[in-house]
């Protein structure tokens, strides 16, 4: 029997599970557990990021090949273009692949900040687009008018009148060439979901309808309504219903025309922002995106075209700056497990006594009798004997010895249970029993510093064992990363978390947990919460004929290299260390010597577990 781990509704096809292994989905079908153990082999420990380039290819075709289809399907006009939100993943190991990938296309990209967009003038493919959103000082748009200088196609998106005069003024003092100009417009239609609020009347960013048009009147005045060449609207991250997508394009696609009779006859482009979604979900039966791109797609296309007839206008450049469609799907966080809790409670660590108390000896009966048709009952009693017996201990009529033996046995029997109703682990009342018992993995990784939106936001990620997929997992599983933070725990949830993980013996095998999803945000928000740092990471190419190459390993951070990017003096650091160790009169000469080159070993070191026990 195949666990999929809901491998069909959010893998697009991305892997596949062959000979109970996730591999990538080529012609060799390279397992992911055979990656990670030949980087393994090499000596490199803890959590690993593997990039997919061929994902993010993959990606980006599919953007562009599903709008210029609907482009032919309608008889578009405008052209499409899209950019790339360096916000999203910002690391080198990702942007530099996106970059070579998107060449072909003119793939662009979008900067929100002064080193974004710097980084943007260095990296942008020639001619393509980049756009610059976000508040801006004067330095920055000083940026943006070097940027045009240098020969780049970029457009300053304006979020408020105060930035539009700050243009003005500059554009006064710098000679020709001059970036293009975007208006961010405030809609009234907003997105659903966590992020939503990046959207509406009430967003963060964008000029109300008399903002509009005192800008276009600013522009006249300055005689740089020539420079108006786009307007931008963002109606929220992770879009997962179409319809207000469609109340937006309408509501823009008027704007749009209304600012071209008032004589804005440069305005040719309209930016839907970003909002394209991923499909994260694992366990629902339905997808919680009701859209694909081709729909997606299509609407953009037809309703940008319907609008611009009916008012008699050209139909425009559609912009778009989906970052998390592109970025998602290309990494995948690998983390081994380093101990299961309950481990502990096995028949070798029962010790009855000649006499024991009644709830030990029921507790007994009911594992050496447990069967199929008795398994659900049976739990109920062993949950209901173990309360009793925690009860009585608080009481002092049992002992610890008779406590210890009543959490084996409770164990004992859930996992006997388990085994005994084969397929029927998913029968509601097993579930909510479960969801009492669960088995706690212990996984290598810090969640704060890779998967920082599900502690943030709740936001859920796939996942799933790299092998033994053909074995039925049998453990509610709740995973604990190594910090020393309750938060960093992703619970069993009958309802809306039911993974299931296998049972393993770690001291005869390795088992290790794919994170998947977790190319968009996660890196760039990753916080060095406990010290931990970005994971080592590898790209994974794959050649014309299948196979996979590993390349550019970047291990993780030392300790050291963490220290002194928070600002510490590393010198000061090793220096009284040194003197301490020195100092000392618990230790001879010998053993100073010894102590000083551990420590020199730790602080060289990053600061993921190597192992446990």
């Amino acid at each position: 029997m195949t666990n999929d781990y809901g491998l069909s509704l959010w893998g697009d096809s991305n892997f596949i599970i062959d000979s109970g292994k996730v591999c990538l989905n080529s012609d060799l079908k390279p397992a992911l557990i055979d990656i990670v153990k030949e980087i393994r082999n090499d000596g490199y420990r803890g959590p690993l990021l593997l990039r997919f380039p061929h994902l993010i290819k993959k990606q980006i075709v599919q953007v562009y090949s599903s709008f210029e289809r609907a482009k032919k399907e309608f008889g578009y006009s405008g052209s499409f273009n899209a950019v790339y939100p360096l916000k999203v993943n910002q690391y080198p190991g990702f942007v530099e692949n996106l970059v070579k990938i998107g060449q072909s296309y003119g793939y662009g990209l979008e900067a929100g900040s002064k080193a974004e967009l710097l980084l943007a003038m260095a990296y942008n493919n020639y001619g393509a687009p980049i756009t610059v959103n976000g508040f801006k000082d004067n330095e920055l748009i000083d940026i943006g008018f070097i940027a045009a200088e240098m020969g780049h196609n970029i457009t300053l998106t304006i979020e408020g009148l105060n930035e539009l005069k700050s243009i003005i003024s500059t554009a006064k003092e710098r000679f020709k060439p001059k970036p293009n100009i975007g208006l961010r417009i405030r809609l009234h239609s907003s997105g659903t979901g966590v992020w939503a609020k990046s959207g509406g009347i009430n967003s963060k960013f964008g000029l109300t309808s008399t903002e509009l048009i005192e800008a276009v009147n600013l522009l006249k005045e300055n005689n740089l309504i020539e420079q108006f060449t786009m307007i931008h609207f963002h109606i929220g991250s992770q879009i997962d219903e179409i319809h207000p997508l469609k109340k937006a394009l309408i509501e823009a696609g008027n704007i749009y025309a209304e600012l071209r009779k008032m004589g804005a006859k440069s305005l040719k482009a309209i930016n839907l922002g970003g909002g394209l979604a991923i499909e994260y979900s694992q366990f629902k039966e339905n997808p919680s995106r009701n859209y694909t791109l081709k729909e997606y797609a299509n609407d953009v296309v037809f309703l940008l075209k319907t609008i611009a007839n009916q008012k008699n206008e050209i139909e425009p450049d559609i912009f778009i700056e989906s970052g998390r469609y592109i970025a998602a799907s290309h990494a995948v966080l690998v983390a081994p497990v380093l101990e299961l809790f309950s481990q502990e409670y096995t028949e070798e660590k029962l010790i009855l006594k000649k006499d024991n108390p009644p709830l030990i000896s029921e507790l007994y009966d009911l594992y050496r009798s447990i069967k199929p048709s008795n398994a659900i009952e049976y739990l109920h009693d062993a949950i209901d004997h173990m309360e009793s017996v925690l009860t009585l201990f608080d009481l002092g009529y049992v002992d610890l010895q008779d406590r210890s033996n009543s959490e084996i046995l409770v164990h004992l029997i859930m996992k006997k249970a388990i085994s005994l109703l084969g397929n029927k682990q998913n029968y509601a009342e097993l579930l909510k029993i479960q969801e009492e018992v669960q088995e706690r993995y212990l996984v290598n990784f810090s969640m704060f510093q890779s998967l920082p939106d599900f502690w943030g936001l709740g936001q859920n990620f796939p996942i799933m064992p790299l092998d033994r997929l053909d074995e039925r997992p049998t453990l509610s599983a709740s995973i604990w990363d190594i910090t020393c933070d309750s938060d960093g725990e992703i619970s069993f949830d009958a309802t809306k978390n039911p993974l299931f993980l296998h049972d393993v013996d770690l001291e005869k095998e390795d088992y290790f947990l794919g994170f998947f999803l977790v190319g968009a945000y996660q890196e760039v928000l990753g916080m060095k919460h406990n010290l931990f740092t970005h994971p080592t990471e590898a790209t994974i190419i794959l050649n014309e004929n299948g196979n996979y190459e590993i390349k550019n390993i970047l291990e993780s951070q030392s300790v050291m290299d963490i220290l002194e990017d928070l600002d510490y003096d590393i010198h000061s650091i090793r220096d009284t260390l040194n003197e301490r160790i020195e100092n000392s009169t618990l230790v001879d000469e010998k053993q100073k010597k010894h102590i000083l080159g551990e420590l020199y070993l730790f602080l060289n070191d990053n600061g993921y577990l190597k192992t446990i026990g």
